[in-house]
Parts: structure tokens; sequence; C-alpha cells
């Protein structure tokens, strides 16, 4: 499956993943790709928010991974940037989380080896006329790696 969201703010990307979260599971991994500032950790933000957790996110770029607890499930959140390859991924055992809680991750291309077979990724791209705009473009692996 394959879907194109168009955002025309910041509160828009929050807006648009409330609605994801709605249908977000515990064993769900969403991995967000797209250039540094093209809205990645504001749709975490509103999957956080979705959930509860409304205090100010930030990239776990240096810890890796930040862990958030609900009342549905935790969710983890990853930044996986400053990783070499998948394999460093393994070391800090990351792959212990998959079905443990929702796992978000940014920059999870790079550790595309790691990755489930089951996941969905997200796309996000600046758009070259308008710096508030960002076009999210969805797909859903299912398994054929």
């Amino acid at each position: 499956m394959e879907y194109t969201y168009i955002s025309n703010s910041q509160e828009d990307t929050i807006k648009f993943a409330k609605k994801i979260a709605e249908n977000l599971q515990k064993d769900d991994v969403i991995v967000l790709t797209g250039e540094l500032g093209s809205g990645k950790t504001k749709f975490v933000e509103g999957i956080l928010s979705y959930f509860g957790i409304d205090k100010q996110i930030s990239s776990p770029t240096f810890t890796i991974v930040n862990q958030y607890d609900t009342t549905s499930f935790p969710i983890y959140h990853f930044d996986v940037y400053r990783l070499k390859d998948f394999t460093e991924f393994y070391e800090l055992g990351g792959e212990e989380y998959f079905g443990n809680g929702l796992c978000l991750i940014e920059w999870g291309e790079l550790i595309e080896e790691a990755l489930p077979k089951k996941y969905t990724q997200i796309f996000f791209e600046k758009d070259d006329e308008n710096e508030n705009i960002r076009i999210l473009k969805i797909k859903t692996n299912g398994g054929n790696k």
C-alpha cells in the first residue's frame, strides 16, 4: 500500500500523526526517512501526543532510543543516524524492542537489514517552493525484503 499526504504546517503534521496513531498496535514499526528538518520528530510528537505524552520531545540522537510508557504499551523512539550500520544496532540489542512496543525509528533506512519483515516507512520531503509544506509518502512493507 502507498499513500501520499501533503502537510501544510508543523501542526498539520502533528494532526496527521495523531490520525495514524489511532490504528497503531504494540508490534508496529514505523521507519521515518527524510533529511534534517523535514518533520520526522514533529510526526513522532503527534504520535506521542495521541497516547497522552505531551511533553516536549527531541530526537534521541546521542542516546539512540527514548522510551515512553503509555497506558496502552511502551513506545520506543529511535534515532539511528549516528550508527555505523545495522550490526551496531544488533550490538545495542535494538531488535529486542521489536514486538515489545511501538517502534518509531528516525533514519531507519540506515539499518534496513535489521528491520522486521513487516514495517511501515514514511518518507518526508520538503517542498521546494514553500518552506512549510511537507510531502509525506507512506509505504507499507509486508515482508517482501
